[in-house]
């Protein structure tokens, strides 16, 4: 670690994580109210898909000014300007009264918690050392599995007494209390004068024209972007049509799919430092076990149906084996210089949230259309997730066919 004290090394990463948490638990809350919300507002599968996806529209646009601003200000300065718009996303979400105003105030949530990963990633560059930043990052995405956990069984649980408004409405208190938090922990850094005036999108070209943001670039959007896709929103609904699984199941499902999630990051940081040492770096790691994940999805779409009870073990058994594809984050951080940090990481999030939208929306306009031309619900659902799986194999492809022309460790 480099630049903190062991004490303040802790102390900052808890309220980052503290911010992390509940952004993590606002972007997968969607899956467990989705039964609710499709009732209330008659939603169809295209209308859920882009609700949920409406949040990582928000998120991605505005990660290319973020990264800069994130380089120019530090994190702590912009961290709490972007939960102030999570919070009146919040509020907005809580008093939402048409299909429109909760994707107006699920963007507004989108943008708010953009920079919650982005901003200790950025700080961690400068703070600590490679391997803790490897470390700090699984343990950043467990605390966002914890948050997810939190979106399951416990809300469904809430749901009853206060019911959804409130329970957001609770969230945007709850962000007040993670500002104050960072306000008081997390060290500020001198603000850094640009050289001219660049464009924005010039300010990025050394990032673009990186071999290895390249190469990954496919795996972020359609793998790490997908794993999201899956966690955050269509785990719940292949649970309820393709086995039958009701609200109350779906969300013990879920709840147990993110404690298998919760589980396999706290391992990841643990191994990190064993990983480093023996050579098994974000691009190794990817190019052996990638393909497992390929063969549980394509398990889990033949045999869900015919096998409900391991339905939801079979999802959390995909999301486990996609997690190989987070490393990729912090390794694309590291192979950039720690005055262009702030900008690579937030290029390559803008490329896995760009997936995300895509491909949340995407399966639901699939489902939809599947199902006009006269396929049945379920053998919608698994066309769906067919196409998916396809374009993340041709992303695997285009990874190795890069791999052959660049030497990396």
């Amino acid at each position: 670690m480099t630049g903190l004290s062991r004490r303040g090394t802790v102390l900052v990463f808890l309220a980052f994580a503290s911010a992390y948490f509940l952004s993590a638990l606002i972007r997968a809350i969607t899956a467990t109210l989705a039964p609710v919300l499709t009732q209330e507002f008659a939603l169809q599968a295209r209308d859920l898909g882009l609700l949920s996806g409406g949040y990582f529209l928000g998120f991605a646009v505005t990660q290319l000014p973020l990264g800069s601003w994130l380089d120019r200000f530090g994190p702590k300065r912009v961290i709490l300007c972007f939960l102030s718009v999570a919070v009146l996303g919040c509020l907005a979400f809580a008093a939402a009264q048409s299909f429109a105003g909760l994707l107006a105030a699920r963007v507004l949530c989108g943008v708010g918690v953009s920079a919650c990963l982005m901003a200790p990633l950025t700080g961690y560059r400068r703070w600590f050392g490679p391997v803790a930043q490897m470390r700090a990052n699984s343990w950043m995405l467990m605390t966002g599995s914890l948050g997810m956990i939190a979106s399951t069984l416990p809300v469904q649980w809430l749901m009853p007494q206060y019911g959804w408004r409130l329970i957001f409405a609770g969230l945007g208190i709850c962000l007040l209390l993670a500002m104050a938090l960072i306000g008081w922990q997390v060290p500020r850094w001198p603000a850094v004068t640009p050289a001219g005036t660049p464009n924005l999108l010039t300010s990025y070209r050394d990032v673009w024209r990186h071999p290895y943001f390249r190469a990954m670039a496919p795996i972020g959007f359609f793998c790490y972007g997908g794993l999201v896709a899956i966690q955050t929103l269509w785990a719940a609904p292949w649970m309820i049509h393709m086995a039958a699984y009701s609200s109350l199941q779906a969300a013990v499902g879920l709840f147990w799919i993110n404690v298998a999630m919760l589980c396999t990051f706290w391992c990841w940081g643990i191994a990190s430092q064993w990983l480093a040492r023996n050579g098994y770096s974000a691009h190794r790691l990817i190019s052996w076990w990638l393909p497992a994940s390929f063969l549980v999805l394509a398990f889990t779409i033949v045999f869900s149906s015919r096998l409900p009870a391991l339905c939801a073990g079979l999802l959390a058994l995909y999301c486990v084996a996609c997690t190989v594809v987070t490393p990729s984050q912090p390794a694309v951080g590291m192979a950039f210089p720690a005055e262009l940090a702030g900008r690579a990481l937030s290029a390559y999030n803008l490329v896995i949230f760009s997936g995300v939208f895509v491909i949340q929306w995407g399966i639901g306009l699939l489902i939809d259309g599947f199902t006009l031309l006269g396929a049945s619900q379920q053998f919608s659902f698994q066309l769906a997730f067919a196409v998916y799986l396809v374009c993340g194999v041709i992303a695997y492809l285009h990874f190795l066919l890069s791999s052959r022309h660049n030497r990396w460790p």
